[in-house]
């Protein structure tokens, strides 16, 4: 009996110090360790109905982002310039809304809310999972670069689509929805 109080009182202890650590940092701790560099293959969002394959953007020559191509409906793209999903940084992965011939794979990516999981199969095997932290959607000529590609020293994740009102003469949305997640599970 005295083995088995001593036990429960040395993870008490652990889970006292390990919330302790949580409020000391300012937020949860996370235990997981960044992952090596890894190019993701496959994003997974079960709670939006997500299974796409992750194809590797650049910049244009204006210094922007690169879209996926529109003839892929279901393809997503990783800022390969960027961290990759589960190194340390923001990970950015983007799709579109839609086409013109329907719904594309981020469709449904303004239902994320916070403590949703999104999988990320890298090439090497590992599967980190991320916990959705926050959505914002805000117009375009307000977005948020610093938050979106700035430094951290954590692995977070970052999913970026178009939102807002349509204007067909230049063919662009109004505003862009942005999703943050920080790792919750490196899957290695």
């Amino acid at each position: 009996m005295a083995a088995q109080q001593r036990s429960s009182v040395g993870v008490l202890l652990a889970v006292l110090l390990g919330v302790a650590a949580a409020f000391a940092s300012g937020g949860p701790a996370t235990p997981e360790t960044p992952l090596k560099r890894s190019v993701p293959v496959r994003l997974t969002i079960e709670s939006i109905e997500v299974d796409a394959p992750v194809a590797e953007l650049g910049l244009n020559p204006d210094g922007t982002l690169e879209d996926p191509p529109l003839d892929d409906p279901n393809l997503v793209g990783w800022y390969a310039l960027g961290a990759s999903p589960g190194e340390a940084g923001p990970a950015v992965l983007t799709g579109h809304l839609d086409t013109r011939s329907g719904p594309s794979v981020f469709a449904r990516l303004n239902e994320l809310r916070p403590d949703d999981l999104v999988h990320v199969a890298r090439a090497d095997g590992s599967q980190p999972v991320f916990v959705v932290d926050r959505v914002e959607q805000v117009p375009k000529e307000d977005f948020p670069t610093d938050q979106v590609y700035g430094p951290s020293d954590r692995p977070e994740l970052r999913l970026v689509t178009c939102a807002g009102d349509f204007d067909p003469a230049s063919g662009h949305y109004s505003d862009s929805l942005v999703v943050y997640a920080v790792l919750a599970e490196s899957g290695g």
